[in-house]
């Protein structure tokens, strides 16, 4: 099992910025890929960003170039950088992870219980 916990969500003005933290424990060695998942109030859950054990990274194309998803492995935490935000990327922001890639067909193995993320205008 893994266990992921967010932090880091909260208030801000349109153009500004705010990381998220994913702090991953248990059987993290399983794990080959680390996303980002959005739902904003009366929307589908939706897949913002992953990252493999490998390094490579891809994006919902609504936020490339303002947010950059990474990872420290000697820290067991991903983390989501969000710049330029605007009221659109309000919502709850929940990190996932998964062993095998169903990451991509919103199926990950295991999620954490998100953290609200509010851009005001």
């Amino acid at each position: 099992q893994v266990q992921l916990v967010e932090s880091g969500g909260g208030l801000v003005q349109a153009g500004g910025s705010l990381r998220l933290s994913c702090a991953a424990s248990g059987n993290i060695f399983s794990i080959n890929f680390m996303g980002w998942y959005r739902q904003a109030p009366g929307k589908q859950r939706e897949l913002v960003a992953v990252i493999t054990s490998g390094g490579s990274t891809r994006y919902a194309d609504s936020v490339k170039g303002r947010f950059t998803i990474s990872r420290d492995n000697a820290k067991n935490t991903g983390y989501l950088q969000m710049n330029n935000l605007n009221p659109e990327d309000t919502g709850v922001y929940y990190c996932a992870a998964d062993k095998r890639g169903s990451i991509w067909t919103n199926t990950p193995d295991y999620w954490g219980k998100g953290t609200l993320v509010t851009v005001s205008s």
